[in-house]
C-alpha cells in the first residue's frame, strides 16, 4: 500500500493523481468541419520531475517576469491509472474499441504485475479514505497534457499525491522502461535459393 497525501498548495506535483483529464487525441480538418477527437481518462499521474514543476510555478507567480521563460514548461507528462481487475481482463481500453492481453491475476503473471517485477506495470493500492480501486500505471500509455490546463482543473479534479518515496520509485520506473534497449524482432530467414 502506498502513502498519500492532499498538498494544500495549489501547484501541480510530481506525483499528484487528477481525475478526468481530457487527452486531444487528434484534430483534423476537412472541407471546412474542425474534428477535434479527445479522450477522457478517468485517472491520470503526474510523471513530471518535481524540480521542473516548481521552477515552472515559481516562475509564473513571480510578480516581476523575467526576460526570459526558458524555466517555463509547455506540458506536463502523465500516465493513466487503470482498474487492476481491468487490466488483469485485457479490457482497460474497450472503450477505445482496444483489446488487451490478459494477465492471470492468480499465477506468476498476476504476481510479478502486483510485486512490480514487470517493468511496464506499476501496481498501486491506496489507502481506505483515498476512493481509488487497486489501480495499474501503464508506462507505454504515458502522454502530455497542457501545463495550463492541468493547473486550471487543478481544485476541481485534484484526488491526492503520492508521497515523496513512492512517486520516486514510480519515477525511476518509468525512467528505467524509457531507457530500455528495444531489440528488434526476429525476422524469419528467407530460405537461400541455389542456382
Amino acid at each position: 500500500m502506498i502513502s498519500v497525501s492532499k498538498p494544500r498548495k495549489s501547484r501541480i506535483f510530481q506525483g499528484d493523481i487528477f481525475k478526468d483529464v481530457e487527452y486531444i487525441e487528434y484534430v483534423r480538418e476537412k472541407s471546412g468541419i474542425l474534428e477535434v477527437s479527445k479522450i477522457n481518462f478517468p485517472l491520470v499521474i503526474v510523471l513530471s520531475q518535481d524540480c521542473d514543476l516548481e521552477q515552472d510555478a515559481h516562475l509564473r507567480d513571480l510578480k516581476e517576469q523575467k526576460s526570459t521563460q526558458d524555466k517555463w514548461l509547455l506540458s506536463v507528462l502523465v500516465a493513466p491509472l487503470y482498474n487492476a481487475e481491468h487490466v488483469y481482463q485485457g479490457e482497460h481500453l474497450s472503450e477505445l474499441d482496444l483489446r488487451m492481453q490478459q494477465i492471470n491475476k492468480n499465477r506468476t503473471p498476476g504476481t510479478t504485475l502486483r510485486n512490480n517485477e514487470t517493468p511496464r506495470y506499476h501496481y498501486l493500492e491506496f489507502p481506505s479514505p483515498i476512493p481509488i480501486v487497486p489501480s495499474v500505471i501503464d508506462f507505454k500509455h504515458y502522454f502530455a497534457v497542457n501545463v495550463k490546463y492541468l493547473s486550471s482543473i487543478r481544485r476541481k479534479n485534484f484526488i491526492c499525491s503520492v508521497s515523496p518515496l513512492f512517486r520516486e520509485d514510480i519515477s525511476l520506473r518509468f525512467a528505467n522502461y524509457l531507457a530500455r534497449i528495444g531489440l528488434p524482432e526476429k525476422k524469419r530467414r528467407q530460405p537461400r535459393r541455389t542456382v
